[in-house]
């Protein structure tokens, strides 16, 4: 049973007031790249009580057992929204880090690969979950967890982020079928 949501309105300049809590970096990581620093969001407990309760409220219905959430800010993320709706929180991981039998999934990024694993065990076949991080950039990173989870037997419901780079078009590597919601779009 999930946990009544208060439903806080996504207007326009609610998001705008968002974008304002959130830092750009310059050249990080690495030359060209404008990195969406979320902790600035994180520390102002209105604007981190905000998205967590929009993310929570857009997906306050969608039946699933489970958040997952992939490291490291989907974490933070996650967890918030698992605790808010009363469900299951399951981590999504860089290499070596859980200690049980994984499932891995290589991917690329916008400036390079990399690699996530979730525990073989994390799911039932069937159950349904919702991912969630903070931000979806070129998909890579979103279409490995769901590919790991579906690999596991899980059915993935949706996916929520607070940012999304949609100019390179991340939303398009992921899966149909399943609903993408981000609060911050940057065009």
């Amino acid at each position: 049973m999930t946990q009544q949501v208060t439903y806080l309105p996504l207007t326009r300049d609610k998001v705008e007031w968002v974008k304002s809590t959130i830092r750009d970096i310059p050249d990080f990581p690495k030359p060209g790249i404008v990195f969406k620093d979320l902790t600035t969001l994180l520390k102002d407990p209105k604007a981190f009580a905000y998205v967590i309760d929009v993310l929570a409220e857009k997906f306050a219905n969608s039946n699933v057992k489970y958040i997952v959430g992939i490291e490291s800010r989907g974490f933070i993320l996650g967890s918030a929204i698992a605790h808010k709706l009363g469900l299951g929180f399951i981590p999504v991981r860089k290499p070596g880090k859980l200690p049980h039998k994984v499932e891995t999934a290589t991917y690329e990024l916008e400036y390079g690969t990399d690699t996530l694993e979730i525990h073989i065990d994390a799911v039932e076949r069937g159950e349904r979950v919702l991912i969630i991080d903070d931000l979806l950039a070129t998909g890579g990173t979103a279409e490995a967890a769901h590919r790991l989870l579906k690999s596991i037997g899980a059915d993935v419901a949706g996916m929520g982020f607070v940012v999304e780079l949609s100019f390179l078009k991340g939303r398009q590597k992921l899966p149909a079928g399943v609903e993408i919601f981000s609060i911050v779009e940057y065009e």
